[in-house]
């Protein structure tokens, strides 16, 4: 049984999140902890620059999917921690830069927040995929 994504008419429909998306029964979930901009290394990649960073947490989040054997497109949840400070706009880019055309997007949830677990850090995203 597929993956059902849910965008019911009265409401918006965006081409960047889902309103609403069933899992089949027994479908298996990977939790994807919260990535950030730190590299391979231990490193900060992009200090001061938000959208940099953002594609560095994606770069972190591919390599859990990939590990688990999924790929973005088997994402349902998404959860984005972003420094009340950092420009959104530079995020949203970063995260469309690797999205690009596909279809049936997660669903989206946004924070704005005083800070994160390091002050350099200025996003964080957490996501939820079911394995294929």
């Amino acid at each position: 049984m597929p993956i059902e994504h849910l965008n019911p008419d009265g409401m918006y429909r965006s081409p960047v999140f889902s309103q609403g998306i069933v899992l089949p029964a027994g479908a298996r979930l990977l939790l994807v902890g919260g990535q950030n901009a730190v590299d391979a290394n231990g490193e900060i990649v992009g200090k001061g620059d938000v959208a940099r960073q953002t594609g560095q947490a994606l770069a972190n989040m591919q390599l859990v999917l990939a590990a688990a054997g999924a790929r973005l497109e088997d994402l349902v949840k998404v959860t984005v921690i972003i420094h009340q400070d950092a420009d959104l706009q530079a995020a949203f880019g970063s995260w469309m830069a690797v999205w690009g055309q596909r279809t049936n997007p997660p669903t989206v949830t946004g924070f704005r927040v005083a800070g994160l677990a390091n002050p350099d850090f200025l996003i964080e995203i957490e996501a939820q995929a079911v394995l294929p």
